[in-house]
């Protein structure tokens, strides 16, 4: 017999603020969604808001709480000056950031330029260490607790060939998610990474339904790549007090792919 006595885990973010970096489009849009369908007041940033106008007028027109933020998570400055701002705005520190901002290229090794490394790392890894330490300040400040995910990936924990810049920056962000555990569990902030595999959206889709994408499929144990909605609720444990005791978990979201043999 179920106890009755015991109450269901909370999933649900109403009354808190959440910002998401990189939410222009592809997965960033769709975690913005999925926050924003839980009750979260969601703050979609990135570089050009005018891409994110539509989708923030979408969100408001679906009944939630939703603006946009221009942020270049690679100019420090901007990124310091951003946040502070919005924090006066809301007139508290955000209850969740959600690192999402990323780039990358497929190239050897052997032929990336150092502009190229420097803009992957700059965006993947020093990008989210500095929203997550302009946030976890205004948290300490106000000695409130908070979440924090790093979106990393499985490439994070495994290699492929031609996406070594990617790869060292998400595993960079793994390790720094859990240096950033480590510090600042004294202060209720809770940080976890968390790691897609291949996930289906519109700018991999074609790649996904050649043959090559094929014998990827096979690679994976579920035999199925995800879709946007396969990360929902791991996000939102991630984000919610369903997770108030997780911290310094890198959490894959990947069908098994992490535990096929080589």
């Amino acid at each position: 017999m179920p106890n009755g006595s015991r109450n269901a885990p909370d999933f649900g973010l109403t009354g808190l603020h959440a910002l998401v970096t990189g939410a222009s489009g592809g997965l960033g849009l769709h975690m913005a969604g999925a926050l924003a369908r839980a009750g979260a007041t969601v703050h979609l940033a990135a570089r050009n808001t005018d891409k994110l106008a539509a989708e923030v007028q979408a969100l408001r027109d679906a009944g939630h709480q939703a603006d946009s933020l221009a942020l270049d998570v690679q100019d420090a400055t901007q990124v310091e000056h951003a946040l502070q701002a919005l924090h006066a705005r809301i007139g508290a520190p955000l209850d969740i950031v959600v690192n999402n901002a990323g780039v990358t290229n497929t190239r050897p090794l052997l032929d990336q330029q150092p502009d190229e490394w420097d803009r992957i790392m700059d965006t993947n890894l020093r990008g989210g260490w500095l929203v997550a330490t302009a946030a976890a300040r205004a948290m300490v400040a106000a000695k409130r607790g908070g979440a924090i995910v790093n979106v990393a990936s499985i490439l994070g924990e495994r290699v492929a060939a031609g996406v070594g810049p990617y790869s060292a920056s998400k595993a960079g962000l793994i390790q720094l998610t859990r240096t950033m555990a480590l510090e600042w569990a004294r202060y209720d902030i809770r940080c976890n990474a968390l790691l897609p595999g291949y996930i289906a959206t519109d700018l991999n889709r074609e790649f996904l339904g050649s043959e090559a994408g094929e014998r990827l499929r096979q690679r994976v144990p579920t035999r199925r790549f995800g879709t946007a909605r396969d990360l929902d609720g791991p996000l939102l444990l991630l984000c919610s007090d369903a997770g108030r005791h997780i911290t310094g978990a890198a959490l894959p979201v990947d069908g098994g792919h992490l535990t096929s043999s080589l």
